[in-house]
């Protein structure tokens, strides 16, 4: 500890628990401090049915929750792990701000996530290809959308998210994207010309708001881009399993067997560690110096 000890702290865990989750929750914004505060609730509200003050947890309590969310809550290890996350920051945010005295989070066990490859759903060019063709067909609207996952590699929040007003022009009169992306990353992407097009036949005359809009003039949502990408994969023949991240997933695992350079598609994914490109796509050296986002433009537009 430093000068200031335990006895300047809060008199009561009930206020050093809410000064504690104020701390670690305004460090987030949107739907990550949302998902970080309901992972919070239900942290808190298994402390309270143990008569366990959180304030004064240690290891084996942390443990103890992590069999309480798999085997009652029925969670799956990925989402056990998020939530053991999110617990995690909250402890050593407190311990760094010396509301508590020790980190009880520090050699938690966090269960191991053994992810199978076979139930992951990617398309390959041609099916990727097949389902643009088919969004051309529908709406502007969801042809932005489509063409925001496939062509420039977003994840559908971000997809969703994305506005007319974060589209910005280089020197070079060369268009760039910027986003709001997980744990509230700027995560900003070339536009090519081609895709470009498909945005402006969404946006219209307007000069501000949501590039993808739905037919009642909101912005589009998660859900409702689940509901488009399995209504157009329907229509297109496409397997029925297919949502939204599979058209971010497929776009990345094209790059890599086009050959492009794993450091070069991880700045197009915006992924904060290549590990998390390397490991999901298994690629292979390639060529340097185009940007991804028109090596996607040119393996799509010849099937779409």
């Amino acid at each position: 500890m430093s000068d200031r000890t335990l006895s300047t702290l809060p008199t009561t865990t009930q206020t050093r628990r809410e000064d504690a989750t104020e701390a670690f929750l305004s460090r987030y914004d949107g739907a990550t401090r949302s998902m970080y505060a309901v992972d919070l609730r239900i942290f808190f509200d298994w402390c309270a049915s143990v008569r366990l003050d959180p304030m004064e947890a240690r290891r084996t309590d942390l443990e103890a929750f992590t069999r309480h969310l798999i085997d009652e809550r029925g969670n799956a290890v990925s989402s056990t792990r998020r939530r053991l996350q999110t617990v995690r920051g909250f402890y050593t945010l407190a311990h760094a701000d010396e509301l508590i005295p020790r980190n009880p989070s520090v050699m938690m066990r966090v269960p191991r996530l053994q992810r199978d490859p076979g139930r992951l759903v990617w398309l390959d060019r041609f099916q990727l290809g097949s389902l643009i063709r088919v969004a051309s067909e529908a709406t502007p609207a969801h042809h932005a959308l489509v063409a925001l996952m496939a062509m420039l590699g977003l994840r559908v929040s971000a997809a969703c998210r994305a506005r007319i007003e974060d589209v910005t022009v280089d020197s070079s009169g060369g268009r760039h994207l910027r986003v709001l992306e997980k744990n509230s990353r700027i995560h900003t992407t070339r536009v090519p010309g081609e895709v470009w097009e498909i945005l402006q036949a969404a946006i219209g005359d307007r000069t501000e708001g949501p590039i993808v809009l739905r037919r009642n003039g909101t912005e589009q949502d998660r859900a409702g881009a689940y509901r488009w990408i399995r209504a157009l994969a329907q229509k297109a023949g496409l397997p029925q399993n297919i949502h939204p991240h599979s058209l971010r997933r497929s776009i990345i695992a094209i790059l890599l067997d086009a050959g492009e350079r794993a450091e070069d598609v991880q700045r197009f994914a915006g992924h904060a560690d290549i590990r998390t490109t390397l490991g999901t796509y298994h690629p292979e050296g390639g060529a340097k110096g185009v940007h991804s986002s028109f090596v996607a433009v040119a393996a799509l537009t010849n099937v779409a």
